[in-house]
């Protein structure tokens, strides 16, 4: 993690923090870091990066994401040996690959298990269930690379909570177990809807939450007009969306315009979290886009990179800045 303090956008210093030893690429977890999930109550995690896919376990059940086909019988063969060496025996095994353009995305497909069990199933992360559906789309139901900023919202304690596309709420779920109100944003209507069952599994009342399903952008110019203000906001938006009117995302050309949104929308002291899975994007043009809305806003705040889980190598994962203002 690097800590950086910014003043209207200004760089005043920065302070190394020390990282975490963490898993390298074509390396599968080790029994230490498997019997520490365990006892943190986390059955979702990484399991292996390699060059062109990786796996990852939600539960009882394993999912391989591969970009080429000699990825997937790579991780196929080697998870055999792996969970042979930890005495592991999956319920199923899924596969789905990686293509280059969104419109290409399919549902994972099942390569070893129970054809006729149900495709959902409940994950825990940090003693917190969120539920897993391989047949719901492209995506399970939830991002596990986002664990340790899940982590960090919880033990923030925020009074209110902006979820920007807040796909099925797992950070709003975190929120909540620490008393926060949160206001969830989506296009889509059934993830939010996922996001109340996860509510609803982890024993949470949805009163004084919000679920909005629209646009994040016009969501954000209303809240400012309204003059509602958050604590913690969370931006962490797909690299490429479209609105049921033709109006595109593109996050490299977007994200520095929702930045600048949100800092209307925030707090004196709120935290903001930065984060894309955005290939062409890195921690440092997160960290520039940050400045420049700063200065833009005539605001001060400091910004820290988060540092990625254990499970995953590094440059591998989410790239996250953490905002907060001052």
């Amino acid at each position: 993690m690097v800590t950086c303090c910014v003043t209207e956008g200004r760089v005043e210093a920065i302070v190394p923090i020390r990282q975490n030893e963490r898993m390298n690429k074509n390396d599968w977890l080790d029994e230490d870091l498997l019997r520490q999930f365990e006892s943190d109550g986390t059955n979702a995690h990484r399991l292996c990066t390699i060059d062109d896919g990786w796996a990852e376990r939600f539960a009882a059940d394993v999912l391989i994401s591969y970009k080429i086909q000699a990825a997937q019988e790579i991780l196929l063969t080697e998870f055999d040996s792996w969970r042979k060496s930890m005495g592991i025996t999956p319920a199923r095994i899924f596969a789905r690959f990686l293509p280059k353009k969104n419109e290409e995305r399919e549902t994972p497909k099942l390569l070893l298990g129970a054809a006729d069990e149900s495709l959902q199933t409940i994950a825990t992360e940090n003693h917190l269930k969120f539920e897993i559906d391989f047949g719901a789309g492209y995506s399970v139901g939830l991002f596990v690379d986002q664990r340790e900023n899940r982590r960090f919202v919880r033990q923030s304690k925020p009074k209110r909570m902006l979820n920007c596309f807040a796909y099925t709420c797992s950070f709003s779920v975190a929120a909540s177990v620490a008393g926060a109100r949160t206001a969830n944003v989506d296009l889509s209507k059934k993830s939010l809807e996922r996001g109340r069952q996860n509510f609803a599994l982890n024993e949470l009342s949805t009163d004084g939450h919000q679920f909005i399903a629209d646009d994040v952008r016009p969501v954000l110019r209303r809240l400012e007009r309204r003059g509602e203000k958050f604590d913690m906001i969370i931006l962490d938006p797909p690299t490429f969306s479209r609105t049921k009117g033709g109006k595109a995302f593109h996050v490299e050309k977007d994200f520095e315009e929702l930045i600048a949104a949100a800092l209307e929308v925030a707090e004196r002291d709120a935290r903001i979290l930065l984060s894309t899975n955005c290939e062409t994007l890195d921690e440092q043009a997160l960290e520039r886009m940050a400045r420049y809305c700063l200065k833009l806003a005539r605001r001060s705040g400091s910004l820290r990179r988060q540092s990625p889980p254990a499970d995953f190598p590094p440059g591998t994962g989410a790239k996250t800045v953490w905002l907060t203002l001052r």
